[in-house]
């Protein structure tokens, strides 16, 4: 009993010493604009002791890709990192337009593991 305590024990320490996640910031936000396009900076942030290759896409409510500009839209972040990146959606004739921001991480060829993460924020924009 002492030997499966122990082993559950360290199985749970090693669980949450992991439990670090990619982040982004901010996670929501409301934006205003006369024009007829609105831009979002945002900041991913890789918390891991590696360097990790991300993607910055844009979505609408419902998760399909919406067309924008993203600068940068993929690069490398480095180990403990965070980089702004610019965001331009156009309105497309409405008076409200509802995005999802995601950061996605690639990757690596190399790894034996295909996992992607991906965290998004929700962003409103009011055209006045």
């Amino acid at each position: 009993m002492l030997r499966f305590a122990l082993m559950f024990g360290a199985a749970l320490a090693a669980s949450t010493h992991s439990a670090f996640s990619q982040s982004m910031s901010p996670m929501r936000g409301v934006v205003r604009s006369y024009t007829d396009s609105f831009a979002i900076r945002v900041y991913p942030q890789n918390p891991y002791s590696h360097r990790i290759d991300v993607a910055v896409r844009v979505y609408d409510a419902e998760f399909r890709p919406v067309q924008a500009r993203v600068t940068p839209q993929t690069f490398t972040l480095g180990a403990k990192q965070s980089r702004s990146v610019v965001v331009v959606v156009n309105f497309d004739g409405n008076r409200e337009r509802r995005v999802r921001i995601c950061t996605e991480s690639i990757p690596f060829p190399e790894a034996h593991l295909g996992m992607k993460a991906q965290i998004c924020g929700k962003f409103i924009a009011h055209r006045l």
